[in-house]
């Protein structure tokens, strides 16, 4: 029996204008797809290097995507295939970008050992801070409350970053002193903070505070030994329910925050390293992308591949999702 598509994927063609799927690859291609019948609407052009992150901006209309020394926008109602912003001049990767949410600054990590926040609000290049860390950067996230940010390098260390004060001054976290951190993520809820390292293990964080008045404090959890070989991400579902990891060992594996058990391994016979994963709005899907070229829709309930997304030349390297707008 068909597994049914998420419920804007059989929308009508006005809802399904909203849906947004993108793709990169190492062939230095993006693509955008319509999701609901899996062809491809528009090819961008990414000549200049591999992408290691996209992103979509909260109004929906632009598409951010990390590379070897830049950062390009791509207007995402228009019919070209070339850049419209460029932020040039960086020295290394870019290695994790980030909006917060009412668009006024993008956040950005990167393999010289920086995080740095772009002001937005005016057309030029502006950097409005930087936080430094003595190792290459492979991962950025920002807590819901929009002012602390999680870093995370190639030293296995976690750094915390109140991007409101003057002083770069924290308490770092060293799950593993032995495994760099790939990937981190917290929860839309702010209830949990998971770092997913090279060895294909998770380390969990219950999260309190997040104001001004009370900073955040963080209780380790649980430790998983999720993945067997490296490990690449870790996302929570937009109701805060579930838990995605990715790895080379070609699984994406599924969990519940309930208790971090595990709900189930989503396999293809032909997946390779699973690089990327995001969910859909409603928590029910997941569209992951893989060394094999090819991006899949699952649904969650099932294990099953809803639909496949096929024609990168070479392995997935990011992906954006977007199926309900922000405005």
């Amino acid at each position: 029996m068909p597994v049914s598509p998420p419920k804007n994927f059989t929308a009508s063609e006005e809802d399904r204008q909203k849906v947004i799927l993108a793709t990169s690859s190492y062939d230095h291609d993006i693509k955008l797809w319509q999701a609901h019948t899996g062809l491809c609407e528009r090819t961008l052009q990414h000549s200049e290097s591999q992408v290691n992150a996209l992103e979509i901006t909260p109004d929906c209309q632009l598409l951010a995507a990390a590379g070897h020394q830049h950062i390009r926008m791509y207007d995402l109602n228009s019919s070209t295939s070339d850049h419209i912003i460029n932020y040039d001049g960086i020295s290394k990767n870019v290695t994790a970008l980030g909006f917060q949410e009412n668009g006024k600054w993008m956040y950005t990590g990167g393999e010289d050992g920086t995080a740095k926040i772009w002001d937005l609000r005016s057309k030029n290049l502006h950097i409005s801070k930087i936080f430094k860390v003595d190792t290459p950067v492979n991962c950025v996230c920002l807590h819901p409350n929009q002012v602390d940010m999680f870093v995370g390098d190639q030293a296995g260390v976690i750094h915390i970053w109140d991007v409101n004060s003057t002083n770069n001054e924290n308490d770092p976290l060293v799950p593993d002193v032995n495994a760099s951190i790939q990937h981190l993520a917290v929860d839309a809820k702010g209830m949990f903070l998971a770092a997913i390292t090279n060895k294909g293990k998770v380390y969990i964080w219950r999260l309190k505070g997040g104001t001004e008045e009370n900073p955040i404090t963080l209780t380790p959890i649980r430790s998983l030994a999720a993945h067997a070989k490296y490990g690449l991400k870790v996302k929570f579902s937009p109701d805060s329910s579930l838990m995605a990891t990715t790895s080379a060992d070609t699984k994406c594996t599924i969990w519940r925050t309930k208790d971090f058990s595990k709900v189930i391994d989503l396999t293809d016979q032909n997946q390779r390293w699973v690089w990327d994963v995001t969910f859909s709005s409603d928590s029910k899907f997941v569209v992951t992308g893989s060394s094999d070229s090819t991006a899949r829709l699952w649904s969650i309930s099932s294990g099953k591949v809803v639909r496949e997304y096929s024609g990168h030349r070479k392995a997935i390297s990011a992906l954006a999702f977007r199926d309900t707008p922000l405005y």
